[in-house]
């Protein structure tokens, strides 16, 4: 079953020309308010609208995490610095500690081989890894990896590169999507 919207231009309230565009349709396609969306004229009196992918990069950021810890030290009376050698020697029992927070303290864009020496570097005993399984560490956003075009098989109507296609109707000032 084919859709088809018919949408007025309408004017915003700096006299610019503006569609709107039906939720249904936008639903479909996963669009969201703030998306990207490139407007391709076809050069045949029709235009195609697609979200427009976001250049990815990766970013190493580096932190410190910081720990409250207590530890309790018997020593002989008026000799308390004993008990900080004790810790400094790591000596002394855990009494108790607790996570004071994680500071941002570098970052900077890395290419994916610095990814793979920085991996190696600090995970030696992983060394063996595949890069797909080296890759799985890398967090990422998941708006950036949708596909938010349709597919061949939704009944929205869109060319071979399964982009929606819009045509002007100039006659009576709406848009009509075949």
């Amino acid at each position: 079953m084919e859709k088809q919207y018919t949408v007025p231009v309408e004017q915003d309230e700096n006299g610019e020309l503006m569609i709107v565009l039906p939720d249904e349709m936008t639903n479909e396609l996963n669009w969201q308010p703030g998306d990207r969306i490139e407007w391709i004229d076809n050069k045949n009196g029709t235009f195609t609208l697609k979200k427009k992918n976001l250049e990815k990069q990766l970013v190493l950021v580096e932190t410190v995490c910081q720990y409250r810890m207590r530890y309790c030290v018997e020593v002989p009376k008026g000799k308390s610095e004993w008990a900080l050698d004790t810790v400094t020697m790591e000596e002394a029992k855990e009494l108790s500690q607790h996570f004071l927070g994680e500071q941002i303290v570098s970052d900077r864009v890395i290419t994916e081989s610095e990814y793979f020496e920085i991996f190696d570097r600090d995970n030696e005993y992983l060394i063996n890894w595949d890069k797909d399984k080296k890759m799985s560490f890398i967090t990422k956003d998941d708006s950036l990896n949708k596909d938010d075009s349709l597919n061949k098989d939704d009944s929205l109507n869109k060319d071979e590169n399964s982009n929606l296609n819009l045509n002007f109707i100039t006659k009576d000032d709406s848009v009509s999507e075949d």
